[in-house]
């Protein structure tokens, strides 16, 4: 059981309002889950060329009036008091400027992972199955593939699928939009 303070959204969103995370390069990245503030793992050259390779994938594959693509910002799970923020995110055509897109509005999360693998996979899959996000991908780097989660079942996800090198994801939101994983990891490519 944590200890930390549990905190709302609103507040989360008061505190950001009134300048209480300051900016800059020493700037701690934080998401809030649950209540919690919960440090952010730092990003590496692979995991931003990675997050890089995604949205251009998305933006030039994805027609444009079809949905928003975002890019390291927030959503909320206002049920469970978080705003996780993934790499990659489609959501609908519409003015956020207001609120955070909610799960109604979320056609796809995509999550690149090295060391955040088994949060990624784990507790983030479960607050994203919980909050009835239908399509949630895992960049897997250590095992170069892409971890598909679909079907949300409570707390967890009733489908699971792995696609590697050679084969092709389909966002469930758009099947003609396709994603070879070797984009994301060229089979000659060593890492």
């Amino acid at each position: 059981m944590s200890t930390a303070t549990r905190i709302s959204m609103a507040d989360y969103d008061r505190m950001i309002a009134e300048g209480c995370f300051p900016p800059g390069q020493k700037r701690h990245r934080i998401e809030l889950i649950e209540g919690e503030l919960r440090p952010m793992s730092p990003i590496g050259p692979l995991h931003e060329d990675l997050v890089d390779l995604l949205n251009e994938w998305s933006v030039t594959n994805l027609p444009r009036e079809a949905a928003r693509v975002r890019i390291q910002n927030s959503v909320g799970v206002t049920k469970l008091d978080s705003a996780p923020e993934p790499d990659v995110c489609w959501v609908r055509r519409k003015d956020y400027s207001k609120g955070r897109p909610l799960a109604t509005d979320i056609l796809l999360i995509i999550e690149v992972a090295d060391s955040s693998l088994d949060y990624d996979a784990g507790k983030k899959a479960e607050l994203f199955a919980c909050a009835g996000v239908s399509d949630y991908w895992v960049v897997n780097i250590p095992d170069r593939q892409v971890e598909v989660f679909r079907h949300p079942d409570g707390k967890r996800y009733a489908d699971r699928q792995v696609f590697r090198a050679g084969e092709e994801v389909r966002p469930l939101a758009w099947p003609n939009v396709v994603l070879p994983v070797e984009l994301l990891f060229p089979e000659q490519q060593l890492i």
